[in-house]
């Protein structure tokens, strides 16, 4: 669980790390099959631990959207040019990832959209995280990169630094209308030229996401980005990328 909770800290505190990031390639798929994950239920444990989990998952009652209104539509529009520019105000930003939260869209492709129809999937960058209940948020200074793979439902979450190395972890994801379950069964390290090394979580190895683990809620998914708010109240946005490339 320490580990899992690192993780997210990575991508909710960025202050500790430095302003800027280059970009370093990311790892090739036969290099994340390695580690064992164990098979995984068709379902959610039955253990309820917080309603809002079970209720957002079997929401079926609020209006769902075909199609985007204009408010939405303005909202996606204001959300890839801050991924392009990093340069819109995060009130704007703050203000769009409301609208787009208070919409709920149909998630019906959410997923595919999300995490592709082969293995490996693909790769988002994360763009900007914003507090509970959108008080304030900030661009992430990082490049902080998640694989989700929907054939296989394996998610990866990395953070990477360019020539100083990278952090990711890796696991397995369930899927249950816009809620993404995941638990992390092992980390690999990467320090300057030296290869990878590759720990196993452990006792998590017998663990499957469920319920009583962290998660995300999708809001909003497309080709280009995508917005959901984490198990902690925290928002965020990211925007699609095939590669992470070093300079």
């Amino acid at each position: 669980m320490a580990q899992q909770i690192m993780c997210l800290h990575l991508l909710s505190t960025p202050s500790i790390f430095a302003a800027s990031a280059p970009c370093i390639t990311l790892l090739q798929p036969h290099q994340w099959s390695s580690c064992r994950l164990p098979s995984l239920k068709s379902s959610f444990s039955s253990t309820k631990l917080r309603a809002s989990f079970e209720d957002i998952a079997n929401d079926t009652s609020a209006t769902r959207l075909v199609q985007p209104n204009q408010g939405v539509a303005d909202s996606i529009k204001v959300l890839k040019n801050a991924a392009k520019t990093r340069k819109v105000d995060k009130n704007e930003v703050l203000s769009a990832l409301s609208l787009i939260e208070k919409a709920k869209l149909d998630p019906s492709e959410f997923l595919e959209t999300l995490g592709g129809t082969k293995s490996p999937g693909r790769t988002w960058m994360l763009v900007f995280t914003a507090e509970k209940k959108l008080k304030g948020g900030r661009y992430f200074p990082l490049t902080a990169v998640q694989r989700f793979d929907a054939e296989a439902k394996m998610i990866e979450n990395g953070v990477y630094l360019g020539p100083l190395g990278s952090l990711s972890f890796e696991g397995r994801f369930l899927w249950k209308n816009r809620i993404l379950a995941f638990v992390f069964y092992c980390i690999r390290i990467k320090i300057g030229p030296f290869n990878p090394l590759q720990i196993s979580l452990g006792s998590q190895d017998n663990k499957e996401p469920d319920n009583k683990g962290p998660f995300f809620i999708w809001y909003y998914v497309d080709e280009e980005i995508a917005v959901a708010r984490g198990r902690s109240g925290g928002t965020a946005f990211w925007c699609r990328c095939s590669r992470v490339t070093s300079s």
